[in-house]
């Protein structure tokens, strides 16, 4: 089990949000397989506040999508504040605030892990937070800056003086980006110097992996981020593995059609023909990556206009059968 705040989880294994991925039919696809806690995509403050119709639109929900949470990125208190002030009209479980994002549009203006190398202004920012939200509130952070700056256990620290119910922790530096290796070192000390849930998160692309994150750091739960990525039968694998120890066969084609048929019908309910066959293209990269022989599919999924073209290609994998197994 794992608990932030009042809410009570099952699973310790958590859907990370991830920028243009996360959206609703994405997540109902995953919880599908087990996964519990999920995240909308990264909310800018400022777009909040400055009523981007695009911004809102990431926070379209349902019944079945519960715990939700939902995460926000800013630096500005007043835009905070401003943000704060719009999602109190929205149904979520958790709110999460983004110290974390490498990208170097965010960091140049001090957001993400721009705020890093300002644990002070984070704490602060932190308490406005905690203070006028109605739900747990959590904390992504990195290891730290760069190789000469790791200060995740100061900021860890700073953070849980403000409030916070738990932190995420990504094991790498905001120079690493999503190179190099995670740090299982650092997320263990970021465990051991607070008191609050720590999640750790970092190249969990399968249930071994996972396993090794919990093991290595003693950290209170996992969160998935590229490891779902065309895998949404990673949760199941995960926590299948935790409690026998036995590793489930990686699905065949058709169970992976299937998915990927689920997956494009989802996308059209949910943003029409056009728009979802034009979303989904990516998703089709995903699961189909690491198979052989399936190029010129990929190639004719990237200019796809209607459902049933992408239909027809999806059934084109399922009669490669052998050559597209890996």
């Amino acid at each position: 089990m794992l608990k932030i705040g009042k809410l009570n989880l099952q699973s310790a294994i958590t859907l990370a949000p991830m920028a243009g991925v996360s959206d609703l039919p994405f997540r109902l696809l995953n919880r599908d397989f087990g996964c519990e806690l999920a995240f909308t995509e990264m909310l800018n403050v400022r777009s909040l506040g400055f009523g981007s119709r695009k911004t809102r639109s990431m926070l379209a929900s349902n019944a079945q999508d519960r715990p939700l949470g939902v995460q926000i990125l800013g630096c500005e208190e007043e835009f905070i504040r401003r943000g704060l002030a719009i999602l109190s009209e929205y149904k979520f479980d958790i709110l999460d605030f983004n110290a974390a994002c490498p990208v170097k549009k965010v960091v140049r203006r001090g957001e993400g892990a721009g705020l890093l190398r300002e644990p002070q202004k984070l704490a602060k920012i932190l308490k406005i937070v905690v203070k006028e939200a109605n739900v747990p509130v959590t904390v992504k952070i990195r290891s730290g800056w760069g190789r000469d700056s790791v200060n995740a256990v100061e900021v860890a620290e700073r953070c849980e003086g403000s409030g916070v119910s738990a932190i995420f922790i990504h094991g790498r530096t905001r120079e690493q980006g999503y190179s190099g290796c995670v740090d299982y070192g650092i997320i263990r000390k970021v465990k051991e110097a607070v008191e609050v849930p720590v999640i750790g998160s970092g190249d969990m692309f399968s249930a071994a992996l996972a396993k090794k994150m919990l093991d290595e750091t003693g950290c209170d739960g996992a969160s998935i981020a590229r490891g779902a990525l065309g895998n949404p039968w990673i949760f199941r694998e995960i926590q299948e593995f935790l409690r026998n120890g036995k590793l489930r066969s990686s699905p065949g084609i058709e169970e992976i059609a299937q998915i990927m048929l689920k997956h494009l019908s989802m996308c059209v309910d949910f943003y029409g023909e056009r728009n979802g066959v034009v979303i989904f293209r990516k998703f089709f990269t995903w699961y189909t990556k690491g198979k052989r022989c399936v190029r010129p599919l990929r190639e004719r999924s990237s200019r796809a206009k209607t459902q049933r073209n992408m239909e027809d290609i999806i059934q084109e994998c399922c009669e490669l059968k052998e050559l597209f197994l890996s």
